[in-house]
């Protein structure tokens, strides 16, 4: 029980520190959150709870996969926020990333990914 409680505490840890420094930088706060800290995390929670080293590798290669289509999501959101608002262009955001995860796993099942189980 402990391991989970330092688990959260850990992980919600950073994602405050996250959000505390974007804060105060923009720069600084989004070079952080484009790190893959989380996944980091997950990696070393998997490991130090004795994962198979496929299910280790296995999780860093769907990242991958999962990572590709939220990625148009950062470059026009911007835009969307000056002519929707935070809501609006949260919206159509995630309709876009839907859309762009629809794509990805299409091509990906080409290339022989199966991203859907």
């Amino acid at each position: 029980m402990g391991w989970l409680i330092f688990k959260y505490a850990t992980t919600a840890f950073l994602v405050v520190v996250i959000s505390e420094v974007a804060k105060r930088s923009d720069r600084l706060g989004s070079f952080i959150a484009a790190l893959p800290t989380i996944t980091i995390l997950t990696l070393l929670w998997l490991y130090f709870e004795k994962q198979p080293d496929e299910k280790i590798t296995s999780h860093a290669f769907y990242t991958f996969w999962y990572v590709l289509p939220t990625l148009p999501m950062f470059f026009m959101f911007p835009w969307l926020f000056g002519k929707f608002g935070f809501w609006g262009a949260l919206g159509v955001s995630v309709l876009v990333t839907i859309g762009c995860f629809v794509v990805v796993t299409l091509v990906a099942r080409m290339l022989g990914v199966n991203l859907l189980g």
